[in-house]
C-alpha cells in the first residue's frame, strides 16, 4: 500500500535535483556575466590612457574581445590625428593558459584600418610609440609590485605570447621627415599584413613578417611585398623585398639631387627585387632596380639633375635605350656603425649605375639621410619592449 507514497517522492526527488541544477546553472551563469563586466572593465583601463573605442564586447564563454571603431592617440608632432585607426580589432585569448597563469593570445585580427608610421629627420622610424610607452610603464609597475610583494612575484606571468596578428584591408602611411619638410609621404594600400610568434619578452626567437599592398601613383599602380623572417631583440634577419610599376613621381626625392634645380620626372615606373640578410648587426642586401619608360623633362637649368648626372646628358642617353635601364647592385655595411647610411649607400650604388649603364660621368654624389634598416629595427625591437643587446664598438663601413 506503499506504492502511491513512492509515486509522489519520486517527483520531489526530480524536482528538487531540477532546482538545484538550475540554481548552479544560473549560479554559474552569473559568474560568467560578472567576469565578463570585469574582462570588458579591465580592457577599458588599458585603452584609456592610449585611445578609445566605440564599443567593447567580451564574448559570453570569454573566448574574444571585440573592439569597434578603435583610435590611438599620437604623440606630439605627430603628421596625422591617429597612430591608428580600425573599425574592428578582435583578440582571441587562449583561456587554459589563463587559468595556469600565463599570458598566450592566439591571434590579434585589425581589419579596416589606418596606421602611420613616422620616419625622423635623423632617420629613426616609429611605429606606434604611445603603445609602446605604454607597454614600457605597464612592465615598469609589475616590477614595482613584485618588488613589493616578494611573495607575489612567482605568481606573475613571465612569458608573454602571441601567435598571429594579422591585418586586414587596410593602409599604411608612411610620412618621411629625413627628405623633405613637410614629410614625404607614401601609401601602401589595399594592405594586408602577418606577423606571427611574438615571444615576449626576450623576443630572440623568430619571427616571421608578411606584407604586401599597393602603390598608386599619378599614372600607374603598383605592388609591394615584404616576407622574412626577423629576430627582434638581436636585429637578425633574412628578408626579401620587391616593388612592381612603382610609379617613378612617387620616389621623387629619393631619386633625385636638388641642386638648384630639380629634375622633373614625367613618367616610367620601377621595378625592385632586394634580398637583404643581417647577421651579428652585418648587412649583405644584393639587389637589382628596373626602370621602365622613364621621362625626363626637358630642361636648360645647368644644375638640375637625376641621379647626380646632368638631365640634358641623361635625357639623351635614355632616349637611345627607349627609357629601359636595369641596374645591380650590393648594400655592406655595419648597422652599428654610424657612420653607415642605408639611403646614402644606395643611392651611390645606383647613381654610379645608373651613370654606367647610361656611360656618363655621375659627378656630386649627393649626401644621402638616415639609417632606415636600423631604425626600423629599432622601431620594432622599442614597439615590443626589447631591451638593446650589448653594446659592440663600431667598426668602419665596407663599401663596394
Amino acid at each position: 500500500m506503499s506504492t502511491p507514497h513512492r509515486q509522489r517522492t519520486v517527483p520531489r526527488i526530480v524536482l528538487i535535483v531540477a532546482s538545484v541544477i538550475a540554481a548552479l546553472i544560473a549560479l554559474a551563469f552569473g559568474g560568467l556575466y560578472a567576469l565578463q563586466r570585469e574582462a570588458r572593465a579591465h580592457v577599458e583601463a588599458a585603452l584609456a590612457p592610449i585611445g578609445t573605442a566605440s564599443r567593447i564586447d567580451v564574448a559570453f564563454w570569454l573566448t574574444s574581445v571585440e573592439l569597434t571603431d578603435v583610435r590611438l592617440k599620437p604623440p606630439p608632432n605627430w603628421p596625422t590625428a591617429d597612430m591608428l585607426r580600425a573599425r574592428r580589432i578582435t583578440i582571441t585569448p587562449d583561456l587554459r593558459a589563463l587559468l595556469s597563469h600565463h599570458v598566450h593570445v592566439r591571434a590579434i585580427h585589425v581589419s579596416d584600418f589606418t596606421m602611420t608610421v613616422l620616419r625622423r629627420q635623423n632617420g629613426s622610424v616609429e611605429i606606434l610609440p604611445n603603445l609602446r610607452r605604454e607597454m614600457e610603464a605597464a612592465d615598469a609597475g609589475s616590477t614595482a609590485s613584485a618588488a613589493s610583494a616578494p611573495s607575489a612575484h612567482t605568481d606573475l606571468p613571465t612569458d608573454k605570447l602571441i601567435d598571429h596578428i594579422v591585418f586586414d584591408n587596410g593602409s599604411f602611411e608612411f610620412y618621411d621627415r629625413s627628405v623633405s619638410n613637410p614629410p614625404w609621404r607614401v601609401t601602401v594600400s589595399d594592405a594586408n599584413a602577418q606577423v606571427d610568434n611574438i615571444h615576449l619578452p626576450a623576443l630572440d626567437e623568430p619571427t616571421h613578417v608578411a606584407v604586401t599592398g599597393a602603390l598608386k601613383g599619378p599614372a600607374h599602380t603598383g605592388h609591394v611585398s615584404f616576407d622574412g623572417i626577423i629576430r627582434i631583440a638581436s636585429r637578425d634577419s633574412q628578408t626579401h623585398t620587391t616593388l612592381r610599376g612603382v610609379d617613378l613621381t612617387m620616389l621623387d626625392p629619393y631619386l633625385l639631387k636638388k641642386a638648384g634645380a630639380q629634375a622633373k620626372v614625367t613618367g616610367g615606373t620601377l621595378d625592385l627585387d632586394l634580398a637583404a640578410t643581417v647577421r651579428g648587426y652585418r648587412l649583405h642586401a644584393p639587389g637589382t632596380v628596373t626602370l621602365h619608360q622613364l621621362q625626363l623633362a626637358e630642361s636648360s637649368d645647368p644644375l638640375d639633375s637625376f641621379l647626380s648626372i646632368p638631365t640634358r646628358a641623361a635625357i639623351a642617353a635614355l632616349k637611345s635605350r627607349k627609357g629601359d635601364i636595369t641596374l645591380h647592385f650590393t648594400l655592406d655595411g655595419d648597422l652599428h656603425d654610424p657612420k653607415f647610411k642605408l639611403n646614402e649607400n644606395l643611392m651611390t650604388e645606383l647613381r654610379a649605375g645608373f651613370a654606367q649603364a647610361l656611360g656618363v660621368s655621375a659627378q656630386g654624389v649627393a649626401q644621402g639621410a638616415g639609417q632606415t634598416a636600423k631604425g626600423i629595427a629599432d622601431a620594432l625591437r622599442n614597439l615590443f619592449g626589447a631591451s638593446p643587446p650589448p653594446g659592440a664598438p663600431a667598426k668602419q663601413s665596407t663599401k663596394r
